[in-house]
């Protein structure tokens, strides 16, 4: 039984609270308030839009250092591998000279690695932001129509 209540009452609350967000204005005197939410919305959009062209304005950046860490990966695993084949029939000298270049490779792997996180982070940064674009326009754009259908029942005066 408790197993047909729970999805129940989720149900009603996620319903209740949609309904409360949308908010819908019908009359001349809820002006006021649809105002309110046209400009909080208003700049809301701005402040993403804002926000979304530093992302991009950011992303050739990120890219850049992605690459470049990679590129000086990729340099210090193919000195890391010269190294080790240098100590395979060398003394012990080489043999922590492979070590330590094995280290600083590994570690720039990690770094490299690092880099391309960064990427993709503002790549899922971007599409977030983008999101968030899209449900403000569309609120702005129900706002709009809710605000055309109170003038249209006003009297001209």
């Amino acid at each position: 039984m408790k197993k047909v209540f729970i999805p129940l009452y989720s149900f009603a609350l996620i319903m209740l609270s949609i309904s409360a967000h949308a908010q819908v204005y019908k009359t001349f005197e809820d002006t006021i308030k649809l105002n309110k939410e046209f400009t909080d919305i208003s700049n809301e959009i701005a402040n993403i839009s804002a926000k979304l062209t530093v992302a991009k304005n950011n992303m050739p950046g990120y890219k850049a250092k992605a690459e470049a860490a990679e590129t000086t990966a990729k340099d210090a695993a193919i000195s890391s591998s010269e190294q080790a084949d240098k100590a395979v029939n060398g003394n012990i000298n080489e043999a922590k000279d492979a070590k330590r270049k094995a280290k600083k490779a590994y570690s720039k792997a990690k770094n490299a690695q690092s880099k391309n996180n960064d990427v993709g982070n503002q790549d899922d940064k971007i599409a977030s932001l983008t999101g968030q674009l899209a449900k403000k326009q569309v609120r702005l754009e129900q706002l709009t129509a809710m605000r055309l259908a109170i003038y249209a029942q006003k009297p001209n005066q």
